[in-house]
């Protein structure tokens, strides 16, 4: 397996359709309403494989002739983290990025300091780690966050 991969999925991975019903679910169980825009939205970020800023996501949908608020998509973003369905990541400086994270499996990341670029990877030694160090403490991990911090080898691309 190669340590750096653009996206981590499971086997099995989640289908958009299934991905919809989770959000419809959490929806209608907070008496939220299950609106076009938030669908779009929804689709429009499970069609991606980057990661990206909500402003960037709003621009986007702007440009692809979607009718959609910068207030709804600030808003979707909120309520799509809620239900575990992305996560938000803030990666160095003052800047809010996002994830698709439903189906996907636990990955790290390195981040260029200069261009921001971010590049996923998973390495079985991290999990290693873990296990043995919760084995050797006594302490159950239940999740970890690994940012690696550096600049891109050969210049960075802008």
């Amino acid at each position: 397996m190669s340590p750096l991969t653009s996206k981590i999925p499971i086997a099995g991975r989640a289908s958009f359709e299934e991905v919809k019903e989770i959000f419809s679910a959490h929806l209608e169980a907070h008496h939220l309403r299950r609106t076009p825009e938030r669908y779009a939205i929804l689709e429009e970020i499970y069609s991606r494989s980057d990661h990206f800023d909500a402003e960037a996501l709003y621009i986007h949908m702007k440009n692809s002739n979607y009718r959609v608020s910068r207030a709804t998509v600030y808003n979707t973003l909120e309520l799509l983290v809620s239900c575990d369905l992305i996560t938000k990541h803030q990666f160095g400086k003052n800047l809010t990025q996002y994830e698709k994270s439903h189906g996907f499996k636990q990955h790290d990341h390195l981040i260029c300091v200069d261009c921001g670029k971010v590049i996923e990877f998973c390495d079985p030694r991290i999990q290693q780690i873990k296990t043995t160090m919760g084995d050797l403490l006594n302490f159950k991990v239940l999740y970890h966050d690994l940012n690696l911090y550096g600049r891109c080898k050969g210049g960075c691309v802008k």
